[in-house]
């Protein structure tokens, strides 16, 4: 070989920001949102097979949501300390719960208008315990040649675990998925997105000085 050491420089990677809540919030946030899906599906049976069920999206104005969003708040913190964003100030622009009943899926999407989105796992089983996420750059799909193994470079999607308690956050605008759940039962998560809150105020303005 007539070159030099082979030297990868990584460009533009994504990032999935995880933790896991402790007892005795993870106690209160559990609580919190159970409750306010016992009133909102009261009376009604479980979603069938193969069904999600959404709750509406403004529970975070709910008092019953207050120990959930005090810790998103703080993880969204530290997400943005890690990225480096400088003075800022994050809202919750939407909040719900999702029940994915066997062999329900969720097909992949993203969440435009925001900047973090994220979710907070109640219930998970085993084998229904994972978040795909999918490379955000479609035009690495023109070419597709065989590989003798993934890796980070070559692969087009990354499964996550997680467990009940995870708490997840990433970039509203990377593209995710949910397996069909192969289990007999239920999935119970909250997602959320957030945007900064006076982003036109204090963020909006173009990056190069008046001339």
């Amino acid at each position: 070989m007539t070159a030099g050491d082979l030297e990868i420089i990584r460009l533009f990677p994504s990032y999935v920001a995880k933790t896991r809540i402790a007892d005795p919030m993870r106690e209160a946030i559990d609580r919190g949102v159970l409750a306010t899906i016992g009133e909102l599906r009261a009376g009604k049976p479980d979603p069938p097979d193969g069904e999600v069920w959404q709750s509406p999206h403004g529970l975070h104005k709910l008092p019953a949501f207050l120990p959930l969003v005090t810790c998103v708040s703080e993880f969204a913190e530290r997400v943005l300390d890690f990225l480096r964003v400088g003075p800022r100030s994050l809202s919750i622009t939407g909040c719900w719960a999702n029940i994915v009943a066997p062999r329900g899926a969720v097909k992949m999407h993203a969440h435009p208008n925001n900047f973090l989105s994220g979710v907070y796992y109640l219930k998970v089983q085993p084998g229904a315990d994972t978040i795909n996420f999918h490379d955000p750059r479609p035009q690495t799909a023109i070419i597709r040649p065989p590989v003798t193994g993934l890796t980070a470079y070559n692969t087009d999607q990354v499964v996550v675990a997680v467990e009940s308690a995870t708490l997840l956050l990433f970039p509203a605008w990377l593209p995710h998925s949910v397996d069909a759940n192969p289990t007999g039962g239920l999935r119970i998560s909250v997602s959320f997105n957030l945007m900064f809150t006076a982003y036109a105020e204090t963020m909006g303005a173009p990056l190069w000085g008046e001339p």
